[in-house]
C-alpha cells in the first residue's frame, strides 16, 4: 500500500427488493450499521444507523427507507463517511433485517432481495441473499480501521434467526 493512501474513505450499501404479490402482506427489509470503538472492536455497538436513528455526528446516514419495496433502483441506501468518523472507532459492521410484522418472514420469502458495496463508481461487493434463506437478518460487510489509520472493507455474509433488534446485539460478533 502506498503511503499516501488513504484507504476507503466513504462507503455506499443499497439494498432492494421485489414487492410482495398483490394478494400478500408487504414485507419491509431494513439496512442497519453498528460501530465498534478500538478498545472492544467485537464488545457492544457504540451506536446503531438504522430507519429510526442516525449517527450522532452524521458520518453515517439513511438516505432511503422503503416499506414495501416498491419503485425503482435502491429502497434503501446507507452512506458511510468512514474518513469521517471519530478516531476511537475503528469498526462498522452492516447488516440487512427483515422486518417481522406480519409473521416470521426469512430471506428466502422476499423476492428479489439485492445488496450492493460501492465506493465512489467502484463495486466492492454484491449478494443476492441465497446463501442465507433461512435466515431473518444477515451481516453483510465489515469496514475495519487498519495500523495506519485506513479503513478496509470485508464483503461478509452470515445469516441470524432473531429478531430485529436482537440482531443488533449479535450482529458484529464472530466476525473476526
Amino acid at each position: 500500500m502506498s503511503p499516501f493512501s488513504k484507504g476507503i474513505e466513504t462507503a455506499e450499501v443499497t439494498l432492494r427488493w421485489d414487492p410482495s404479490p398483490a394478494d400478500a402482506p408487504s414485507h419491509d427489509l431494513d439496512l442497519i450499521a453498528a460501530t465498534y470503538q478500538g478498545e472492544a472492536p467485537y464488545g457492544a455497538p457504540v451506536y446503531l444507523v438504522h430507519f429510526d436513528s442516525r449517527a450522532p455526528d452524521g458520518t453515517i446516514t439513511l438516505t432511503r427507507e422503503s416499506e414495501t419495496g416498491q419503485g425503482f433502483g435502491s429502497d434503501e441506501a446507507l452512506k458511510l463517511e468512514l474518513d469521517r468518523l471519530a478516531d476511537h472507532l475503528t469498526r462498522v459492521v452492516v447488516g440487512v433485517v427483515v422486518q417481522q410484522r406480519h409473521g416470521r418472514r426469512t430471506f428466502g420469502e422476499i423476492s428479489g432481495p439485492a445488496v450492493k458495496i460501492t465506493e465512489g463508481y467502484s463495486t466492492l461487493a454484491t449478494e443476492d441473499l441465497t446463501g442465507v434463506a433461512d435466515a431473518t437478518a444477515a451481516t453483510v460487510a465489515e469496514f475495519t480501521r487498519d495500523a495506519s489509520g485506513a479503513w478496509r472493507f470485508r464483503k461478509v455474509l452470515r445469516g441470524f434467526d432473531t429478531d430485529p433488534e436482537q440482531f443488533t446485539t449479535v450482529m458484529g460478533d464472530g466476525l473476526s
